[in-house]
């Protein structure tokens, strides 16, 4: 079966978030997305920022990982963008079958 990840970013605008969802469930780039309100701390230009975001944690094939990339970067209004991505190294066949299902084949 091909590889599949969870890709993750965050964003403190709920309009952003839902236009990032919208978008890739459209193109069948993820099979499902869910969001998480989150508070985060971090450094940013020299001193500790806290600020509430949301996490979105994305399911999709890992061949497909360059073009989510593509599509949130359009889309996000921050100067350092966190998008992660990390192998799914086993889970239930049936889950990941249809995660392969639910999205399209690469180009």
């Amino acid at each position: 079966m091909e590889p599949c990840c969870i890709i993750t970013t965050v964003c403190n605008n709920k309009d952003i978030a839902t236009r990032i969802i919208q978008v890739l469930l459209d193109k069948r780039l993820v099979s499902c997305c869910q969001t998480y309100n989150i508070d985060s701390a971090y450094w940013w230009r020299g001193k500790i920022e806290q600020e509430k975001e949301i996490l979105i944690q994305l399911k999709t094939r890992k061949s497909l990982y360059k073009e989510i990339e593509t599509e949130i970067l359009k889309l996000h209004d921050y100067d350092v963008c966190e998008i992660l991505c990390v192998d799914i190294t086993d889970g239930e066949e049936k889950f990941l079958k249809w995660i392969i299902d639910e999205t399209k084949n690469p180009d």
